[in-house]
């Protein structure tokens, strides 16, 4: 695996007895992802969706920032399932839903969203450092899933590192991704040049681009 993926609860910080997990990434970076969503999110209702939550951390602060939204949490790994359900009962906010167990390859995403247990008419889609830490078919999973449950007008925002155009944003992006690549040759920094033409063929059309720090960016694709 790479130097820098790691699972969390295996990367030699602390995990509470209840299985709480602590992200590192999280301390550096909830404040500046909060504002990005908070331009698009601020006032309205409704249910949004973070696609692969890790720890659990993040959904928790959203929810704090936004307590007119619900917000449902996922993840597949087990022990991300465990940590997420441990932070939402930490918290004890109202407005965070049981989290899912999403699987992104599969369009579906879960039974609970394909049988109409889960969310529907979703007015978000949050989605953060998870397509280049996976196989292509994850993303394309992703925005299959976004335009099956997304309500029209509904966004897909993700977050991370990203090529532009054929060209890395940064040296350690560059870096980072042959460190990806290395350890799976199916992961690696995306190319919005491939991420685009993906969207359109789901309904989904390129909104707006975020330059984050640590460079990364926060891409925004609106359903329409």
């Amino acid at each position: 695996m790479a130097e820098y993926v790691v699972e969390f609860g295996k990367d030699g910080r602390p995990v509470e007895a209840d299985g709480r997990l602590d992200g590192a990434a999280f301390h550096r970076n909830h404040a500046p992802i909060w504002a990005v969503l908070e331009r698009f999110l601020a006032g309205t209702v409704g249910d949004v969706l973070e696609a692969g939550s890790g720890t659990g951390q993040h959904v928790v602060h959203f929810a704090r920032q936004a307590p007119g939204i619900t917000w449902w949490p996922s993840d597949l790994n087990e022990a991300h399932l465990k940590s997420i359900s441990a932070w939402r009962a930490h918290a004890g906010l109202p407005n965070i839903r049981p989290p899912l167990a999403i699987d992104l390859s599969d369009p579906a995403w879960c039974r609970e969203m394909s049988d109409g247990g889960g969310p529907r008419n979703l007015r978000a889609v949050f989605c953060a450092n998870v397509i280049h830490i996976a196989p292509w078919r994850v993303a394309e999973g992703l925005f299959a899933g976004a335009e099956r449950y997304l309500a029209n007008g509904g966004l897909l925002l993700l977050y991370g590192p990203f090529k532009r155009y054929g060209r890395h944003t940064a040296m350690s992006n560059a870096v980072f991704d042959t460190s990806l690549r290395e350890s799976n040759p199916e992961w690696g920094v995306r190319d919005i040049a491939d991420i685009e033409p993906l969207a359109a063929r789901h309904g989904l059309a390129w909104r707006e681009t975020v330059e984050m720090p640590a460079n990364n960016l926060v891409v925004v694709f609106a359903k329409t």
